[in-house]
């Protein structure tokens, strides 16, 4: 952990000061006690500060920054037609995008809208619930920016930027479209980048755009093999690789 004033964490969904309904969610969803990189994030998070967490996939980090941004909206004045989105999450896949979606959509009940734009799909149903209005967007930065282009949609109401995934977004070339995407969010955002490695790009990326921030580390910095996955090497003669 590396910043000044770090809260401590939360270590029991008792210690959430959140609304009946929110905590009704995560009573529904049965989540029983905080991961370690939800214990110190959401404190965070919630705090309103800038940060970077450094997680492997598996470790709870779309909830880590997903019920943070629920409370983030929920602070702000209800979204008009036409608005742009209060929360941003930017990803680097369909796949992911659709992941998170999946888990932002379990929050509508407390009357929040979610939408999920991401290239390969059709614009038109994209763009109608863009214009309709929709609180939190989870979105590939290249289709994002072609409804940006295109006055689509704006950023005209975000100030909850969440970066997921940084290093594979950067490996994948969207550094250019991310920048353009941030130059339109407002100067008084709250940015969250998270990624599993932590390269002197992402480095970069992030003393340029968060400025000051709280560096959360979950494992090692190192680029390694998940260690939730069984990985066996079985030694064989050349002519027993068919059998294998």
């Amino acid at each position: 952990m590396k910043g000044s004033h770090v809260p401590n964490p939360i270590l029991d969904f008792g210690e959430l000061n959140i609304p009946n309904d929110v905590r009704a969610v995560l009573d529904k969803e049965n989540f029983t006690a905080p991961t370690a990189i939800q214990a110190q994030g959401w404190p965070i998070a919630m705090s309103g500060s800038n940060m970077v967490g450094i997680a492997h996939t598996g470790s709870g980090k779309t909830l880590a920054f997903m019920l943070p941004a629920v409370l983030h909206v929920l602070r702000q004045e209800p979204i008009k037609y036409g608005d742009g989105p209060i929360v941003l999450v930017l990803a680097p896949t369909r796949e992911l995008a659709q992941q998170i979606e999946k888990v932002a959509s379990t929050f509508r009940g407390v009357g929040l809208r979610t939408a999920c734009i991401f290239g390969g799909s059709p614009k038109g149903p994209q763009l109608s619930q863009l214009r309709r209005g929709v609180e939190i967007v989870i979105a590939t930065p290249g289709r994002l920016n072609d409804f940006l282009e295109s006055g689509g949609t704006s950023m005209n109401r975000c100030t909850y930027l969440v970066l997921d995934e940084a290093d594979r977004m950067l490996d994948m070339g969207f550094e250019p479209q991310i920048r353009k995407i941030i130059q339109q969010i407002r100067p008084d955002r709250q940015i969250l980048m998270w990624s599993a490695t932590w390269p002197k790009e992402i480095q970069q990326l992030a003393h340029e755009f968060l400025k000051e921030f709280t560096q959360l580390n979950v494992g090692s910095l190192e680029l390694t093999a998940n260690r939730n996955i069984q990985q066996i090497v079985d030694v064989c003669e050349e002519h027993e690789k068919e059998n294998k």
